[in-house]
């Protein structure tokens, strides 16, 4: 719970069981004592986390970047007035025209809607880039940066 690098318990709190330090460990009911397989030091593990393998690429869903023309011409293609559109997929008919005009990205539940109700493709699969995510994590302040600046 504190975060103090020391031997570990095994310790059942409030019905939860976490690995605590001897000083957190009073908080509930020791079970037993952590055992490690091996004992490194903490210069061994920072090394073996820097020399991990590059992570693998990651996919995200997003929606096309003009969607409010695709499904604007899908439905004029069809002969639906955004009204009737709106009645037909229950939605609010301010919401089609401002997705529409492009003044609002659709969720995911909702684009979803439209591409099945209009037989389109809105959603595609995109790449994210591992390097600007670290780059990105390590950039902000947690409350863990806080204490550990503290200590």
């Amino acid at each position: 719970m504190c975060g103090k690098e020391d031997r570990l318990f095994r310790t059942n709190v409030e019905g939860s069981i976490l690995s605590l330090c001897s000083s957190c460990s009073k908080f509930g009911k020791v079970i037993s004592a952590v055992k490690f397989e091996s004992k490194k030091s903490k210069k061994e593990i920072k090394q073996a986390k820097q020399t991990e393998k590059e992570p693998k690429e990651e996919y995200i869903l997003e929606i096309v970047s003009n969607y409010g023309e695709i499904i604007k011409k899908k439905r004029e293609e069809k002969g639906i007035t955004q009204e009737e559109f709106a009645k037909q997929i229950n939605e609010k008919i301010s919401l089609i025209h401002k997705i529409e005009t492009n003044h609002l990205e659709p969720g995911m539940g909702l684009a979803r809607k439209i591409e099945k109700f209009l037989h389109i493709k809105l959603i595609e699969q995109g790449k994210v880039n591992p390097e600007l995510s670290k780059q990105a994590k390590s950039e902000t302040f947690t409350i863990g940066d806080f204490i550990k600046v503290k200590k």
